[in-house]
């Protein structure tokens, strides 16, 4: 393994591990809101991004109001309520089935691909979107038969807005593809940070909605450092760590790395996940848990490998 694609490999892990610190987010803010966080978060990741655009001013001066409009729709629909969601679905479900259900984030997104364009028979997706369900239904087997208790009702609602966050994900992830198809020449980082300053305009627009709804805490618990610490800390240390730096990181490894390994390092994050959500708990994950994770791992790897082969394929020459 030569020097590039070993930085690659570490760049990629290092991004996933910074994606997965969200799932944790609601366990150590103590008596805030997930709202209270996802304001605190990225206004600090506004800040970030303003200062972004200003070093790159001569390029933001080109960008259009459709530019500004699409990103900024993007950044409310695959930052601000996708964290919304996933952080809502770790409360309701818990340490392993958040991760688990959005471990399937990369099969969705190739499935929508393959829908829109198809690229690789379906019969040759069985297999490991088998495994993958397989995967699911042990994760959350358990919970299951206890029907109609409080546990269950919540973890309804957690798997619930899981695959909300699936949903918005995807979503996000075709728009943004389109976006970037009809804007080939521009700039990949003034792109992604306009994103995020979309999702930062989107939480402070969404402010005085909250207040009125009353899902802040901050009115009734303020910032005082004794009691906000946590809050202001991993506020701060997500929007450096998961937007910032887990996006640069990522497209560091993405240019050291074949297609086809990168996209299997993604399942790193629904595996660090699991393993910083079981730490907080403080409790070993049980033998089903394990075995799905493992099975859902195995179809997600599985199904990306299939199509990532199909678009090789397709990209070489036909022999003479």
């Amino acid at each position: 393994m030569n020097r590039s694609m070993l930085a690659g490999i570490t760049a990629a892990v290092l991004a996933a591990i910074s994606w997965s610190l969200g799932y944790i987010v609601p366990f150590v803010i103590g008596k805030y809101s997930p709202f209270d966080f996802a304001l605190v978060e990225f206004v600090f990741a506004g800040l970030l991004s303003a200062g972004l655009l200003w070093r790159k001013r001569a390029v933001v001066r080109l960008l259009t109001f459709n530019d500004w409009w699409v990103a900024g729709s993007l950044g409310l629909i695959g930052y601000a309520c996708y964290f919304l969601a996933i952080m809502g679905s770790a409360i309701y479900a818990g340490p392993v089935v958040a991760p688990a259900f959005l471990g399937l984030v990369p099969v969705v997104l190739v499935i929508a691909g393959n829908l829109r364009r198809r690229t690789v028979s379906w019969r040759s997706l069985m297999l490991p979107l088998a495994l993958a369900t397989v995967g699911l239904v042990l994760v959350n087997g358990s919970s299951f038969t206890q029907s109609g208790t409080p546990q269950a009702q919540s973890l309804l609602l957690g798997i619930a807005l899981a695959l909300l966050a699936v949903i918005f994900w995807t979503v996000f992830g075709l728009l943004n593809q389109s976006a970037l198809e009809t804007r080939p020449h521009l700039d990949a980082g003034v792109w992604g940070t306009l994103i995020v300053a979309g999702a930062s305009v989107a939480m402070l627009a969404f402010l005085p909605v909250g207040l009125s709804m009353g899902v802040f805490e901050i009115p009734r618990l303020g910032l005082g450092w004794d009691t906000a610490a946590p809050l202001l800390l991993w506020g701060a240390g997500l929007a450096i760590f998961s937007n910032l730096f887990g996006a640069l990181a990522w497209t560091f490894a993405s240019q050291r790395l074949p297609l086809a390994l990168a996209a299997q390092l993604i399942t790193i994050e629904p595996t660090s996940a699991t393993i910083l959500g079981l730490l907080v708990h403080r409790r070993w994950p049980s033998l089903p848990e394990v075995l799905g994770m493992a099975l859902l791992l195995t179809g997600v790897v599985a199904a990306i490998g299939i199509f990532t082969r199909s678009s090789i394929n397709a990209a070489q020459p036909a022999a003479a």
